[in-house]
């Protein structure tokens, strides 16, 4: 299980830095507002905004899933870490899926 999470972690890691040239994009184009704004609320943008909050919590998850097994000697709660990660994960997108 640890390798999928910690899979999981690279995977939203590199979707994350993808996204970025993305939204320096979007902000540099929003002198535009009116058409911007009109343009994120297509159901395409809208799911491409919880899959980027999903992977950001995703990300973060796993992070504080590494740092506590690093710094704080918890090998044997490996198992219980990435169930918190993971349940912060779904959290995080039911969340943003709800205010959607």
């Amino acid at each position: 299980m640890s390798r999928w999470v910690a899979h999981l972690h690279r995977i939203s890691g590199v979707a994350l830095a993808l996204f970025l040239p993305l939204h320096f994009w979007a902000l540099g184009n929003a002198l535009q507002l009116d058409s911007f704004l009109a343009w994120t609320e297509q159901p395409l943008v809208k799911a491409g905004e919880w899959a980027i909050v999903v992977a950001l919590a995703t990300h973060l998850g796993g992070g504080l899933r590494v740092l506590a097994i690093e710094f704080l000697d918890w090998h044997e709660w490996q198992k219980s870490l990435a169930a918190v990660a993971a349940a912060a994960t779904l959290a995080a997108g039911l969340a943003l899926a709800l205010a959607l």
